[in-house]
């Protein structure tokens, strides 16, 4: 049985429950063939001492996104995804409201696999640009 798109997201989504996810507020809230969608709120929680986002929180909901997307990908019966590199290139400051990180596939390979991840505003500007790889590593039998 598949399951819909909405069972997916919630099953998601409830497996961020105690996690750094819950603190930061992340949400998986789309996906599709070769992308995965996520937001998080920007209160004084993940701000800098100087009221704007900052750069760690920006990058932990990047790294979420990326690596929920390849979870996606792997069967988890058989492998474990791990980050294994991330940069982000921060362009813009925000103090409020949401950011919305969209992870797209670069590379689907069975190894390793490459995202770009493009954290917006909520009125579409480019928050940050950041590049992920991804490892699936066997699982112990």
């Amino acid at each position: 049985m598949e399951l819909s798109k909405e069972m997916v997201l919630e099953k998601a989504n409830a497996a961020c429950k105690n996690t750094l996810m819950e603190t930061l507020d992340i949400e998986i809230i789309d996906f599709g063939d070769d992308f995965i969608l996520g937001k998080m709120p920007v209160t004084p929680k993940v701000h800098q001492p100087d009221g704007v986002l900052h750069g760690g929180a920006t990058v932990a909901l990047a790294e979420t996104m990326g690596s929920f997307a390849a979870q996606l990908l792997m069967d988890r019966n058989k492998v474990f995804v791990r980050g294994l590199e991330i940069s982000a290139n921060h362009l813009k400051s925000v103090k409020s409201g949401f950011v919305y990180a969209k992870a797209v596939f670069l590379h689907k390979g069975r190894t390793t696999q490459l995202f770009e991840i493009r954290v917006t505003d909520e009125a579409d500007n480019l928050i940050s640009l950041c590049k992920l790889t991804t490892i699936a590593l066997p699982k112990s039998k």
